[in-house]
């Protein structure tokens, strides 16, 4: 990669203030301090896209209660690889957190607290499909912990609100993880950011529109910014571009013109929350439980009951209803879909929209949902729900990736997907969840793909394994490192670390 040093030339550009370019940035400055990183955002202020709690799940995904990370095969078993290597990876963003937290770059770990993780089901075939679940789960060091029961009273003490007024004769199952966590991705975004504003080389500038990406032949790209609180352009030269635009990263993929972005295209989904706006009731339910999807809804329409720290103040949210809209973002542009229809991705687009009509069926379904159909969806998890007690709050936008797949053509993906240049001069984040959860592990393979020769230096090498004391290890083969590492990272960040070794 070419080395540039000027005033309008920084070492790293990042465009977007997230919770993506907020872990980059803060990485690489504590690998190398010298680095000098310009940062652009739209919006007038940190994290008001996906990083936003409103915006956000904010579970702390860990796979512990989420159930489409642990999708059944065709012979009827329960593949658990990707529940694993999410659960991994949220345990990689925790050793980051407590090492900020110690250093004292974050002032307190106020933005992360415990909260059990559940999983909540009905039905005989459901019920067992749970089953299944936690017994494979419970190969994994990575799950110890986890309390399986079908006990109503058990149940109730978990989740009292859940099982309060529902049919006896109801054949009902839940796991419990006591690891579980809420994350305040807003609220940590900020202070990261906050924290890298008074570092010497780095520069955050609001209300910048990134409006064009340009490679020369000697691999520098010039990046086009308008900025919309004087209406005037300027020009940033630098060697290294990363692209954390959440729904709006698609759009700078395809202006950077790089071979790599061919075929990606991005299928929005919107989102509302139902807020509980009773504080008895937000009082009597203390757990993120989540149950299983409808059929041909996206992942990020798993419907949760969900207890928020916003603010500092407890929240009970339910949802996320889905819809579509063609913004990109939740400030964006109804133009944002159109606008990203390129040749090199109409092909798959259309393909991916004719393998998934159940998707879109279901996303108009919910479109047209009154008041009244979101309280008989709330009414399966909290029977004795009543619609003066909530109220409607809007979500944040997702993009979904399409990708052109050599023989099933355009496929819909529903994970988070790195796209990077082959010199390694560029990269772009672009999907959704588990996102925000699994920044740090996203970051890391970021940089093997772009900072390889540094990240393979002793000097690299032994500050990550610092900042990560698992770096290079694996937690889910290793049960001592797991236990080691989880007592740490929960005593650093005031969590509770309750493990319980058999089923109820």
């Amino acid at each position: 990669m070419p080395v540039i040093k000027s005033e309008n030339a920084p070492d790293v550009v990042l465009i977007g203030a997230g919770i993506m370019s907020a872990t980059l940035g803060v990485l690489l400055k504590e690998l190398e301090p010298g680095m000098t990183i310009e940062i652009y955002e739209r919006l007038d202020v940190a994290a008001a896209e996906s990083s936003d709690a409103w915006n956000n799940a904010g579970t702390g995904h860990a796979a512990f209660c989420e159930l489409n990370y642990t999708p059944t095969r065709e012979d009827g078993s329960v593949d658990t690889s990707k529940a694993a290597k999410i659960a991994e990876s949220f345990d990689i963003s925790r050793q980051f957190w407590a090492y900020l937290v110690q250093k004292e770059f974050l002032p307190s770990p106020d933005f992360i607290k415990s909260i059990p993780h559940m999983s909540f089901v009905w039905g005989e075939e459901n019920v067992a499909f749970l089953q299944r679940r936690y017994a494979e789960l419970q190969k994994c060091h990575l799950f110890k912990g986890m309390v399986y029961s079908e006990d109503r009273q058990t149940l109730a003490d978990w989740m009292p609100l859940i099982m309060e007024g529902r049919d006896p004769d109801q054949l009902v199952a839940a796991t419990r993880m006591e690891l579980g966590t809420d994350v305040n991705f807003g609220a940590l975004t900020r202070n990261m950011f906050k924290r890298l504003q008074e570092m010497d080389g780095v520069n955050l500038h609001f209300n910048h529109d990134v409006r064009n990406l340009d490679q020369d032949d000697n691999g520098i790209w010039t990046i086009k910014i308008k900025d919309e609180d004087t209406g005037k352009t300027k020009r940033v030269k630098t060697p290294f571009i990363f692209i954390g635009a959440g729904g709006g990263s698609l759009h700078l993929l395809e202006k950077s013109g790089i071979p790599e972005g061919d075929g990606f295209g991005g299928f929005p989904v919107s989102g509302q929350w139902l807020k509980c706006v009773n504080r008895d009731l937000v009082d009597r339910h203390c757990a993120k439980v989540y149950g299983k999807a409808a059929v041909g809804a996206p992942p990020m329409s798993v419907p949760h009951l969900d207890t928020r720290m916003i603010e500092g103040k407890q929240e009970l949210l339910f949802g996320p209803y889905a819809g579509f809209s063609t913004k990109f973002l939740k400030y964006g542009s109804v133009m944002d879909l159109p606008k990203s229809i390129r040749l090199n991705n109409i092909l798959p687009m259309m393909a991916a929209g004719w393998k998934n009509i159940q998707l879109t069926k279901y996303l108009i379904e919910q479109v047209r949902q009154s008041p009244e159909d979101r309280l008989e969806a709330l009414q399966d998890y909290l029977p004795g729900a009543r619609l003066e007690d909530w109220e409607l709050e809007i979500a944040g936008q997702r993009v979904q990736v399409i990708k052109n797949d050599p023989e099933k053509g355009g496929i819909l993906e529903f994970g988070t997907e790195v796209v990077s240049a082959a010199d390694g001069s560029l990269a772009a984040l672009l999907g959704a969840s588990p996102g925000a959860s699994t920044a740090v592990a996203i970051m890391l393979d970021l940089m093997k793909r772009c900072f390889k020769t540094k990240i393979e230096s002793d000097a690299w090498q032994s500050k990550l394994k610092e900042m990560i004391p698992s770096y290079g290890r694996s937690m889910g083969s290793d049960a001592k490192l797991c236990r080691d590492i989880r007592a740490y990272t929960s005593e650093v960040l005031e969590l509770d670390n309750v493990e319980v070794d058999t089923a109820v």
